[in-house]
């Protein structure tokens, strides 16, 4: 995360939320999140987020609502990788019902690069 130094020697640190695949994340220059894959993307690529609900600027101030919207966060994609085995087992007693199906989602490793104004970049 970048660390930036305020009044009085204390630091504070940048960071937004953002909103991909219907979650929220709370994300940092620098943090290594995982996200649900996204399409058109390619694995070695890089991803801007235009979806940004909140911006912390360092200093004690915050930006929300459609000033957040004018905000975006990039990242480069780290990697691919599944989560943890989901088992749904359904079962009824005594009439020989027995499913099992296992799942496990895909998500995208995110490294977060910039936090910015879209007229910055």
């Amino acid at each position: 995360m970048v660390l930036c130094v305020g009044v009085a020697g204390r630091g504070f640190v940048v960071y937004a939320i953002i909103r991909s695949g219907g979650k929220q994340y709370k994300v940092g220059v620098g943090d290594v999140v995982s996200v649900e894959l996204i399409r058109g993307v390619e694995v070695s690529g890089s991803v801007t987020f235009r979806d940004v609900l909140f911006v912390h600027d360092g200093e004690g101030g915050y930006v929300t609502g459609s000033d957040a919207a004018n905000h975006v966060v990039s990242g480069e994609i780290v990697g691919q990788v599944k989560g943890p085995k989901v088992i749904a087992f359904k079962y009824k007693r005594r009439k020989g019902y027995r499913r099992k199906v296992g799942h496990r989602q895909k998500y995208l490793q995110v490294k977060i690069a910039t936090i910015g104004s879209r007229k910055e970049g």
